[in-house]
């Protein structure tokens, strides 16, 4: 293994670059699927190498469980500093999993809530909660998806504004937005260095429902209209404890808010899949995929050179 064992735990840094420039210099479906998947990849590979790393630094502290190949010298030598990164590797680990974890019951907590306030009405694909306070999201799972909004957010839109929220939440349903978001808050919950990914990924799902909406309703100033107004709407009037429920951004998110008017303002993004390789885009998109390829490498030929390891220490 050697030192190749601690990279997959720093290769997350050539994924910095596209989750910046992903964000304005690709379509918002590409972007997304890119970064969800290297930002999958290597908090998986980082995850494997963690455990590797405690594997080989603990098993010769007394009383472990393991076998005791598992404290053989050749192997606890296949890491450099075994004992300190093998001790320090432990509360990682715990770290990596218990934020995990959390993640997925917080997650799962939030749609329950969700679908057991909204028990009582009509299962509709559209559910309008009467209320003063303005709000609309998308609400995954259940009986069925649903498009959740209120009253007071409908009373501010016009007609071609609320078509164009409505399209914008459906986007969100159909593309399993929800999925992309949760996947890139586990991997962020796995190695700190994937935190932009996450970050950039919540921005660029909202991108691509702005962008479908404003080719359902035939018009990307209508969008930028909706969204403005409805950022304004929902500043002036208190949260509502079903916005909260939430498992994505809300339709007017503050935050990256002026940037996605701006990009409705502009031309419509290049529908194409992959830039040329000598531009910004182009370069970080090729580093980002280099480095989660080397993650997988790295994190593979480590697992299989420890097994051997094992397999040559363990008495027949």
């Amino acid at each position: 293994m050697g030192i190749f064992v601690f990279l997959p735990l720093l290769l997350p840094l050539t994924a910095w670059p596209i989750a910046r420039l992903a964000e304005h210099r690709l379509h918002p479906r590409t972007a997304t699927l890119l970064l969800t998947g290297v930002s999958s990849v290597m908090a998986l590979c980082s995850t494997v190498c963690l455990a590797l790393l405690m594997v080989v630094g603990t098993a010769q502290l007394p009383g472990n469980p393991l076998p005791d190949a598992w404290s053989d010298s050749e192997v606890r030598e296949s890491v450099p500093r075994h004992e300190i990164v093998g001790k320090a590797a432990i509360p990682a680990l715990l770290a990596v999993l218990g934020g995990g974890l959390r993640t997925l019951l917080r997650h799962h907590w939030l749609r329950r809530r969700a679908h057991q306030a909204l028990a009582g009405l009509p299962r509709t694909e559209v559910a309008v909660l009467p209320a003063t306070e303005s709000y609309a999201y998308a609400l995954p799972g259940g009986p069925r998806d649903r498009v959740v909004v209120s009253t007071g957010m409908l009373g501010h839109l016009a007609p071609p504004e609320r078509r164009a929220l409505f399209a914008h939440e459906r986007t969100h349903l159909t593309a399993r937005h929800h999925r992309h978001l949760l996947l890139v808050r586990l991997a962020a919950c796995a190695n700190p260095f994937l935190w932009p990914l996450r970050r950039a990924v919540a921005y660029t799902t909202e991108r691509w429902a702005d962008e479908a909406a404003a080719q359902a309703v035939g018009s990307r100033r209508v969008v930028a209209r909706a969204i403005g107004k409805a950022a304004l709407v929902s500043r002036s009037t208190p949260a509502s404890p079903f916005a909260a429920f939430a498992p994505f951004a809300p339709f007017a998110s503050p935050g990256p808010l002026p940037r996605r008017v701006a990009a409705l303002l502009g031309p419509a993004p290049a529908g194409r899949a992959w830039p040329p390789v000598f531009t910004a885009v182009g370069l970080a998109l090729w580093t980002a995929a280099t480095g989660a390829l080397l993650s997988a490498m790295f994190s593979a030929n480590s697992a299989f050179t420890l097994l051997l390891l094992l397999h040559a220490a363990t008495p027949l």
